[in-house]
């Protein structure tokens, strides 16, 4: 390993823990062993140049992750003809993985109006040959329980952590109302297998695109849930007559697949909407416990554009629309800019 990361390793005994695993258990001829990305929870992945070629290395310490539902999902993706990194090694007990690399650039990183069409298709066929393939009793339920917890993040979270507010129990309860109502519209649609950050960066552009990442959250429940993510995504934004020609594009393809979405595209678009007012405010709330409990600032930068979906949600749903203008008035009264 290059001398830098020998010097690191020394104050970090889990990647020192990490590289002696690489070395002695799988016998690699380690050239050096570089930070490769990160993520929101406290999973580390690290590229590694061997003597034989290169691998990602995924450090996830086994007191805040668990390795086992990514090999499991990973498994239930390749057997659906999804690219996922094939496992090359395991250590499910100290939270350690070598697994196949993908490549440096998500979609994320390459997206523009030029190509969009054309990796957008791509990874809706992926998405279709996903749920496809799915069936009951086999990932854990998106049932009302963690919907419901997932919300409570938006509250607990972001209104009273990032904002600095304390709701009356009135204000508790009108929201709760909110939150059955989103709960109840998730849990009317066909259930399906959810990936649950289908976002394109944890898509790879690798050949042939996309190779799908950070799928050991995956989850059975709404079949809006991650075409909805993948077009309302927290790092780029879209206008809306594009992610309404991709939202048909995808329904379409669902449809004629056999995956059970509604029969007309104007109660699947509002499907979306609902599902992604869920999204937007758990993800509100999760940036927030980010920034205040694991000290990522970064993350909650991106608020503004949550708030901004929100507004084409009520404006597309009208329904929603109390509820909206009522996180806009909480702003408010924090004295925040929007």
């Amino acid at each position: 390993m290059a001398e830098q990361a020998n010097e690191d390793s020394m104050d970090d005994p889990r990647l020192t823990a990490l590289r002696d695993w690489l070395v002695d258990d799988q016998g690699l001829q380690i050239r050096d062993m570089i930070p490769a990305s990160s993520d929101a929870s406290f999973r580390r992945y690290f590229r590694v140049r061997h003597a034989d070629g290169e691998a990602i290395a995924m450090d996830a310490p086994p007191d805040t992750e668990d390795c086992r539902p990514f090999v499991t999902v990973a498994g239930l993706m390749r057997g659906a003809g999804v690219r996922v990194p094939e496992i090359l090694a395991q250590d499910l007990e100290r939270g350690f993985l070598l697994l196949e690399d993908l490549g440096r650039h998500t979609y994320l990183d390459v997206l523009s109006d030029k190509n969009a069409d054309a990796l957008f298709e791509m990874a809706v066929d992926a998405l279709v040959r996903w749920q496809k393939a799915s069936r009951a009793g086999v990932l854990p339920a998106y049932d009302a329980s963690l919907l419901q917890r997932e919300l409570r993040l938006f509250p607990d979270w972001y209104l009273e952590r990032a904002l600095g507010l304390e709701l009356a129990a009135a204000d508790q309860d009108w929201l709760q109302v909110w939150f059955d109502r989103l709960v109840d519209r998730a849990l009317d649609q066909e259930r399906v297998f959810v990936h649950r950050d289908y976002m394109p960066r944890n898509l790879m552009f690798s050949m042939p695109p996309p190779g799908v990442l950070d799928f050991q959250d995956a989850v059975y429940g709404p079949v809006s849930y991650d075409i909805s993510c993948l077009f309302r995504d927290a790092f780029i934004s879209w206008p809306a007559d594009k992610v309404d020609a991709w939202l048909a594009l995808y329904w379409e393809r669902a449809g004629k697949a056999g995956i059970a979405v509604p029969a007309e595209f104007a109660a699947f678009r509002s499907d979306c909407f609902w599902m992604g007012v869920q999204r937007h405010l758990k993800v509100l709330g999760i940036f927030a416990r980010i920034r205040h409990r694991d000290g990522k600032p970064r993350y909650l930068e991106d608020a503004p554009r949550f708030l901004r979906y929100l507004d084409e949600a009520a404006v597309a749903e009208p329904e929603l629309e109390p509820l909206v203008q009522r996180i806009h008035d909480w702003h408010g009264e924090a004295g925040c800019a929007q």
